[in-house]
C-alpha cells in the first residue's frame, strides 16, 4: 500500500472500504501557511480540510515547511515540500524595484508570482511523474496560486495520463470601478489595464481546456471563463471559516452607540475615509464609534482627518492584530463596516459573520457576494461621494430599527454554519472529485 494511503489512514483514522472509497488526491497548494493570512490561509485551510474527505498528500513550497511540522503533519507522508527559491526569491526582489517598495503595485506582484510558479511546477512534475504514471493518485487538485495569471504545466500532462486536474478556486482581476482611477495611481496599480496580457502566457490554453473541472472564486472570475468550459466550471466562493476559532453571538443594540470596526490595510482603495467621513454626524451625536484595526501608509493621513474633524474621541486606532487575537479585540462590536471599492475575497467578512457582527460592504467584488439580504448590508455605488452617503443611509437604517441588527446578526451566523464553514467547502469539492471520477452526477452548489 502506497504510504499517501498509509498516512491517511493513520491520520483520520480511516479502515477497510471506507478508506478505499476515498480518493487518492495529490493537492498543490504552493501558498499554504497556517501561520499566515490571506491567500497561504486558504491554502492551508482547504487543503486540510479536505484531509478530512480524501487521501490527501499536499505539495506545498518550502518556505511553508515548518509551520506544516508545527501542525504535527509529517513530511513524505502528509506533506512534500518544493524549494524553488532560487527562481523565487530573484522574482520577489525584481517586484519590489518594479513597484517602488512595498505594500502597493499587486498586480506587479502578481505577475512576478506567475512567473516564478513555472519552475515550482515543473519541480512538482520531476517529483512526482513516476507516481503519478504508476497510478498512484486518482486525480491532482491545485487549490493555490489562487490568480487565473498563474498557469499550469501540469495540466495537458495529467491528461496524457487520464489523471483528471481541477483547480481552483481561482479568483482576482476584478476591474478597478471607473470613478476611482484616482486610487488606482496611488496604490501604484499601472499594470491594471494590461492585465489582460496574461492570456498571452504559456500554458494559458492548456490550462483552461485540459482541466476536467474549474472552480472559480467569484461572480468576476466565473464570467471571464471561455463559455465553452460551462460544463466543468463551477463557483464556490475561494475563503472559509474555521468554526472552532470564532464563538458566535447575537449582537443586538443596546442602550450604547452602534460600534462599527473596520480591519484591513490602510490604503486608500480599502476606504476607511470614507466610513469616517460617513459615520461623522452620528459619531458627534454620540451614536457611533468606530474601531479600526490594522495598518498601512494611509495612517497618517486618517489620524489627521480625525483630528482635524474632532472625532477622536470616538475613532479609535488599534494597529496591527494578531489574526487569532483579532475575535476578541471585535468582542464589543456590531458590525464591520468595510467601504473597499476591490476586494477580490473578503475572508474578514466571513469571519465576522462568523462571530455574529453584521458586515456592510460595498456592492462590488468579493464580500458583496458571500452576504444575502438576512445576513448584511451592500451598498451599491457609483463614485466616492455615492459610497460615502450609502454608507451614512445604512447606518442611519440600523440606528433607526434596531431590531434589524439583531435579525441581521443571526442570519450572519446561520449562513456561515450552512455555508462557509471549510469542511462544507471540502464536502463540495469532494462532490466536484466525485463527478470528474465518473462516481457520481455533476453537484450544482447554491450561495
Amino acid at each position: 500500500m502506497h504510504a499517501i494511503r498509509d498516512g491517511a489512514k493513520r491520520n483520520h483514522g480511516d479502515n477497510g472500504a471506507a478508506d478505499r472509497a476515498k480518493p487518492r488526491v495529490l493537492v498543490i497548494a504552493e501558498a499554504a501557511n497556517p501561520e499566515w493570512t490571506s491567500v497561504p490561509l486558504i491554502g492551508w485551510s482547504l487543503s486540510t480540510a479536505l484531509r478530512r474527505h480524501a487521501d490527501v498528500l499536499i505539495v506545498t513550497q518550502v518556505r511553508n515547511r515548518d509551520a506544516f511540522l508545527r501542525q504535527g503533519l509529517v513530511e513524505g507522508t502528509d506533506f512534500v515540500a518544493i524549494d524553488n527559491e532560487h527562481v523565487a526569491r530573484r522574482t520577489n526582489r525584481l517586484a519590489d524595484v518594479l513597484r517602488g517598495g512595498s505594500g502597493k503595485g499587486w498586480t506587479i506582484v502578481t505577475a512576478m508570482e506567475a512567473l516564478a510558479y513555472y519552475s515550482f511546477e515543473q519541480a512538482v512534475w520531476r517529483q512526482f511523474r513516476g507516481r503519478l504514471s504508476a497510478g498512484e493518485f486518482d486525480l491532482v487538485h491545485r487549490i493555490t496560486p489562487l490568480s487565473p495569471t498563474s498557469q499550469s504545466l501540469l495540466a495537458r500532462k495529467l491528461r496524457r495520463l487520464g489523471i483528471p486536474f481541477v483547480i481552483g478556486p481561482l479568483n482576482g482581476g476584478l476591474p478597478w470601478p471607473k470613478a476611482f482611477d484616482g486610487v488606482r495611481r496611488k496604490e501604484r496599480e499601472w499594470l491594471a489595464p494590461l492585465r489582460k496580457a496574461y492570456q498571452l502566457m504559456p500554458a494559458y490554453k492548456a490550462t483552461r481546456h485540459d482541466a476536467a473541472a474549474i472552480i472559480a472564486g467569484s461572480c468576476h472570475t466565473l464570467s471571464e471563463l471561455p463559455t465553452t468550459l460551462a460544463d466543468r466550471a463551477y463557483l464556490i466562493p475561494e475563503n472559509g471559516v474555521d468554526p472552532a476559532r470564532f464563538q458566535p453571538r447575537v449582537r443586538p443594540l443596546d442602550s450604547g452607540p452602534l460600534r462599527l470596526a473596520f480591519v484591513g490595510r490602510l490604503v486608500p482603495y480599502k476606504g476607511a475615509d470614507i466610513l469616517i467621513e460617513a459615520a461623522e454626524a452620528f459619531c458627534r451625536n454620540r451614536q457611533v464609534e468606530i474601531l479600526i484595526i490594522g495598518d498601512g501608509p494611509q495612517r497618517e493621513e486618517l489620524e489627521a482627518l480625525v483630528a482635524a474633524r474632532g472625532l477622536a474621541a470616538h475613532v479609535t486606532f488599534a494597529g496591527w492584530v494578531q489574526h487569532d487575537a483579532l475575535a476578541a479585540r471585535l468582542a464589543g462590536c456590531h458590525c464591520l463596516a468595510l467601504p473597499s471599492i476591490r476586494e477580490f475575497g473578503g475572508g474578514v467578512v466571513l469571519e465576522a459573520m462568523a462571530l455574529g457582527m453584521v458586515p456592510v460592504v460595498a456592492r462590488y467584488g468579493g464580500p458583496a457576494e458571500l452576504i444575502d439580504p438576512q445576513s448584511g448590508i451592500a451598498v451599491p455605488f457609483t463614485d466616492r461621494q455615492s459610497l460615502v452617503d450609502g454608507f451614512e443611509a445604512a447606518l442611519a437604517g440600523l440606528l433607526a430599527e434596531p431590531t434589524r441588527l439583531e435579525h441581521l446578526s443571526r442570519g450572519a451566523i446561520a449562513r456561515i454554519a450552512s455555508t462557509f464553514t471549510w469542511d462544507a467547502k471540502a464536502q463540495q469539492i469532494l462532490a466536484i472529485y466525485n463527478w470528474t471520477l465518473k462516481r457520481a452526477s455533476k453537484p450544482s452548489f447554491a450561495f
